[in-house]
């Protein structure tokens, strides 16, 4: 079902009602027959359903297999994608009303014929910002489940999905792009690239540069440190460093969906990143963006990493876990069906 709202060049701009796809439906209409519903006596196992068919059904197994061949090639698609995207902001506001902005937005299609054209199995999930991949356990990329190495396939990000022509789409010249990132420890994964940054890299080579990125990270840091040796030099202009924890009170200055995501507008690009590991600020913050329209209605995608009782990382997680896959799948996807495209985060 799709909704029209009129843009600022005059041409019809679509609301997209959320529509899972096949392998998203099934889990969330199969909590209990899965195992899902399971939490703090159990740990719930989130990869058998990758491993053969009577986990699930036939029918099913062979879309998450079909599915799984799709993301690896939408993957090397990806690295090998050399195009040069223009920022495409500052091309609309230097061309103003005279610009074609569909045409524009064909330069962020990684495929010729649109994202869809690498999914031929129809497993991608459709939201207002798109295209985007089916929430699925093990809320990481699926190939962890062949190694079950948390530090190697458990850290990829190739799984996550953007229809950065449809974000495109949804841009005027008045947009901004915002990034908040509740958790930005630049140094945790050592002398890997940060996850945050691998973000950053894939929507900058698609043509969106971020405006201004808010990092909220508890751990003290020297700012020389983070400024000087972390930092990318292209982010010095935007990164907002700010050495203090996040507040998951709904009037506290320190809530960044009060405090920033508030302040800015419908038509910006406002990403929101949560990994604080600290369910008892993490999901009271998550259930507000979910519960309070006028913040959902701002945030366009959400990354999350919920740290729920689930047997593959629970040595991982530890202690930070609670709750059930169940409760995490209805949080992602209740999500989804307010507009905020949320992805299971690393």
């Amino acid at each position: 079902v799709q909704h029209v709202r009129k843009s600022n060049h005059g041409k019809e701009r679509k609301e997209q009602e959320y529509v899972p796809a096949s392998t998203e439906d099934y889990i969330m209409n199969h909590f209990e027959d899965l195992g899902y519903n399971n939490s703090y006596w159990k740990n719930a196992e989130g990869c058998p359903i990758w491993d053969e068919p009577k986990k699930s059904t036939q029918e099913n197994y062979d879309n998450l297999q079909a599915y799984l061949k799709e993301i690896e090639d939408y993957s090397l698609t990806l690295k090998n994608f050399d195009k040069e995207v223009p920022n495409l902001v500052k091309t609309m506001r230097k061309e103003g009303y005279t610009i074609d902005q569909k045409e524009l937005c064909k330069a962020a299609r990684p495929h010729p014929h649109g994202i869809k054209a690498l999914f031929p199995s129809n497993q991608l999930s459709l939201t207002a910002a798109g295209y985007v991949e089916p929430l699925l356990t093990p809320m990481r990329h699926p190939k962890f489940c062949e190694t079950r190495a948390v530090n190697k396939e458990g850290m990829r990000m190739d799984y996550l999905i953007h229809d950065f022509e449809q974000l495109c789409l949804n841009l005027k010249p008045s947009s901004m792009a915002i990034l908040i990132d509740m958790g930005a420890s630049l140094n945790f994964h050592s002398t890997k690239e940060p996850p945050i940054v691998t973000l950053l890299n894939s929507f900058e080579k698609f043509g969106f540069h971020f405006d201004h990125i808010y990092g909220f990270e508890i751990t003290e840091t020297n700012p020389n440190k983070v400024y000087k040796d972390l930092l990318p030099e292209k982010y010095l202009h935007s990164y907002h460093w700010i050495n203090t924890g996040v507040s998951a009170g709904k009037e506290d200055k320190l809530n960044p969906l009060r405090s920033i995501v508030s302040q800015f507008d419908k038509d910006d690009l406002i990403i929101v990143k949560l990994d604080i590991d600290t369910s008892d600020i993490e999901l009271p913050l998550a259930n507000q963006l979910l519960e309070d329209d006028s913040i959902n209605k701002l945030v366009d995608h959400f990354y999350f990493e919920h740290h729920v009782h689930m047997k593959e990382i629970a040595a991982n997680w530890n202690i930070a876990m609670k709750g059930s896959i169940q409760d995490s799948f209805e949080l992602m996807n209740g999500l989804r069906n307010k507009g905020v495209a949320a992805h299971f985060w690393v």
